[in-house]
């Protein structure tokens, strides 16, 4: 079988056109899925029954179920009950959003449980009030702790955003499939879509140790 790579030569522009959008979509997805994450975290150590429920309920069913599944279940099935269509990239946003939310709640909520109880007590000791400890002494030290394992999820989210093709978001994969189809040769630009994601992990990965060491010689 002949496979010409230079036959998507012409092609290439129009795939790394695609970068753009995936980033867009992986860096609106991770804001509010942390946002998200955040709020489910709090929950998840509050002491008020119903929330802690709601959120473990929460996690259990987005880390349980395929991403795909949820994608789906946004494009096509949720506007059956709104009774109007909802658009590609929103409803790409809005599945890797609360998908990731789901995970980036227990990074948190580890990281929440993982200061020592010590600086919570001298706080309620101090009568520093819940919202302000949360937010000046306990988080900065949590987010400080899981700052690596964040840039992990945002490299997982990356490579999983490939699946927005099913619902024909005009991201890397989406396009390198569509040079494909015009060619008649998919295996050359699918080879190519999968080195710049390669690319870009690549870089994610050297910028999260990068954040990693300046963590350690803060330390």
């Amino acid at each position: 079988m002949d496979i010409n790579f230079t036959s998507i030569i012409p092609s290439i522009p129009f795939i790394l056109q695609g970068i753009w959008i995936t980033l867009q979509i992986v860096l609106l997805s991770l804001l509010i899925g942390f946002a998200w994450g955040i709020v489910l975290a709090l929950c998840k150590i509050s002491r008020i029954k119903p929330l802690m429920w709601l959120a473990d309920v929460y996690t259990s069913i987005f880390r349980g179920t395929p991403l795909v599944l949820q994608l789906l279940l946004i494009y096509y099935g949720l506007p059956q009950l709104l009774g109007f269509p909802i658009e590609p990239y929103p409803a790409a946003v809005a599945a890797f959003s609360l998908n990731s939310a789901a995970y980036i709640s227990e990074i948190i909520r580890a990281g929440i449980n993982a200061i020592d109880k010590g600086q919570t007590e001298a706080s309620m000791a101090l009568g520093i009030p819940y919202s302000k400890m949360m937010k000046d002494i306990i988080m900065p030290q949590a987010i400080k702790n899981i700052l690596p394992a964040l840039m992990n999820e945002f490299i997982t989210l990356t490579k999983e955003s490939a699946i927005v093709t099913v619902i024909g978001v005009q991201d890397i994969m989406r396009r390198a499939y569509q040079v494909g189809a015009d060619t008649y040769n998919y295996f050359a630009p699918l080879i190519f879509a999968g080195l710049i994601y390669y690319c870009l992990v690549m870089v994610l990965t050297l910028l999260g140790k990068g954040i990693e060491g300046r963590m350690k010689r803060s330390d």
